[in-house]
């Protein structure tokens, strides 16, 4: 999404121009290209697919709304084992229409995780909940701290069920550093994400993330902090960004892997 302007074979070439090993990928777009092209494009270009995003949206309260939410989680898990990722990041939905029951929709979360777990043990994929920032808790996503996010995990076995730590998402939390050593000693750190926050927000919010460095996120701390935690995966850069995308695709990924050297990789 960092560079969504790019086809799936610019963004591959583009990779591995930059010696960047993988990349995490999006549902629509892959399966715009066919989900069995797009692993044979990555594989060919010597990539890994680090995640696959999204599933999740799981706190509908009405049958046929469970039912298909269910469904789309079962074939994402497919997708994901098809393109060789071991990582289905969850954004698990906002109230439903009229609600006003945060408790009660996280239950129904971890009740739906209840019901894709097998899938997932099936298809060799592990659930990642993300948790977002408190300002999508109404429309897109209930849990919003990497505490909230363990506490439906811990529920089932850490090869299956783990978490997102995102820094967009938890900078701001004073108990995100000990959230993210609890899950480190769990083995439940299945996904690192970054991205920097800049204000102000632009209208609606969701493209407001920041290119590395913009912003106010001490992304080396995190990087050290999961570091610390026993996380040795992969760190992936999200960038929702209108910005970003409305310059060339190739340029915007060199430039990000350069700040990703100056404000994360450095000693």
């Amino acid at each position: 999404m960092t560079v969504r302007q790019m086809s799936l074979p610019e963004l591959a070439h583009a990779c591995a121009r930059l010696g960047i090993p993988g990349a995490g990928l999006w549902r629509e777009p892959v399966r715009a290209y066919g989900v069995y092209a797009a692993a044979g494009l990555m594989r060919d270009m010597g990539l890994t697919v680090t995640s696959l995003c999204r599933g999740g949206f799981l706190t509908a309260a009405d049958t046929a709304g469970r039912s298909r939410a269910l469904d789309d989680n079962r074939a994402a898990l497919d997708e994901a084992a098809a393109l060789g990722t071991d990582t289905l990041v969850l954004v698990s939905g906002g109230l439903p229409p009229g609600s006003r029951d945060l408790a009660g929709a996280r239950e129904r979360v971890a009740d739906a995780l209840a019901e894709l777990v097998p899938h997932a043990r099936a298809a060799g994929v592990r659930l990642a909940i993300e948790p977002l920032h408190p300002m999508y808790a109404a429309d897109r996503c209930v849990v919003s701290t990497l505490a909230q996010a363990l506490d439906i995990a811990e529920r089932f076995p850490p090869d299956r069920v783990g978490v997102v730590v995102d820094t967009y998402h938890v900078w701001w939390d004073e108990q995100a550093s000990t959230q993210v050593a609890r899950a480190g000693a769990a083995g439940r750190i299945h996904a690192f994400q970054l991205a920097d926050w800049t204000t102000p927000l632009p209208h609606g919010v969701l493209n407001g993330r920041g290119q590395l460095g913009d912003g106010c996120v001490d992304l080396r701390h995190w990087r050290r902090t999961v570091d610390a935690a026993g996380y040795r995966g992969p760190i992936e850069v999200e960038l929702f960004n209108e910005g970003l995308w409305g310059r060339d695709g190739a340029e915007v990924l060199a430039e990000t892997a350069a700040r990703f050297t100056e404000h994360v990789a450095g000693p």
